[in-house]
């Protein structure tokens, strides 16, 4: 079982919860609305979607979406906002690896909250032939990472610790393994009495990467941002937003 099947609940998904800012989640919904080409009848398909950030917004304007995430405390908080907001979203509680999409088609896709780099190369790009497998001809599929090689070696700390809000504490102490091409990370929270410690392995992959394996599942890189004003990606920026078109 991969450590991200047991990591998201608990201290460790009140942490992440707490450090998300909404004033930027909006922005990046205004992003997705303009990158995706989200029109009001779309249907889009939001790949590890955590609590809903991006896509109660985005239905709260009307845009149906399907959300998939595999950790139960995220799915079942999103399904109680669908239900008592009535909103135009369908909750999967699934490994998105293992579950079948079947018929389902979308106009657009996206995977934002730097969770793209949970996988494994095999897994990766199994990963993305899944959503492109589902996407219609034409449609888009946006990415989030900040674990570009690009972006991360530029300034590779072995560790760090940061507060999350007022009564959280990070720390992570990080080693690269350069044969397996992953930073494993012991992460830990702490909050008053309380002390959770994770181990982590984070998949770290060049742009170049990133571009082929898209190719091979059908879906053509047609924009690489390093913010969402837009601005080209470039050596040492601290994050990326992909953008691929299906063939």
């Amino acid at each position: 079982m991969a450590w991200y099947h047991t990591y998201f609940n608990g201290l460790p998904q009140r942490a992440w919860k707490l450090h998300q800012d909404e004033e930027y989640t909006d922005y990046e919904v205004d992003f997705l609305r303009d990158v995706l080409e989200i029109q009001d009848w779309s249907r889009v398909l939001d790949v590890l979607s955590g609590y809903g950030r991006h896509a109660i917004p985005l239905a709260e304007e009307g845009v149906s979406l399907t959300c998939i995430d595999l950790s139960s405390e995220y799915c079942d908080e999103l399904q109680s906002t669908v239900n008592v907001n009535k909103l135009p979203i369908e909750v999967i509680c699934a490994d998105v690896l293992d579950y079948e999409f079947e018929e389902r088609q979308f106009n657009a896709a996206y995977c934002f909250g730097n969770s793209f780099s949970f996988f494994p190369r095999n897994d990766l790009q199994k990963f993305i032939q899944k959503v492109a497998d589902v996407l219609i001809p034409g449609g888009y599929f946006a990415v989030h990472t900040e674990n570009l090689a690009e972006s991360v070696f530029h300034s590779f700390q072995t560790r760090n610790w940061m507060p999350v809000k007022s009564d959280i504490i990070y720390l992570a102490q990080n080693d690269y393994n350069a044969e397996g091409g992953y930073i494993e990370a012991e992460q830990t929270f702490i909050s008053g009495s309380e002390k959770v410690t994770h181990t982590v392995r984070q998949y770290i992959y060049t742009l170049a990467e990133l571009c082929a394996m898209f190719y091979k599942a059908g879906l053509d890189v047609t924009a690489t941002f390093a913010n969402i004003e837009a601005d080209p990606f470039q050596l040492g920026d601290e994050q990326l937003y992909l953008i691929a078109k299906k063939r």
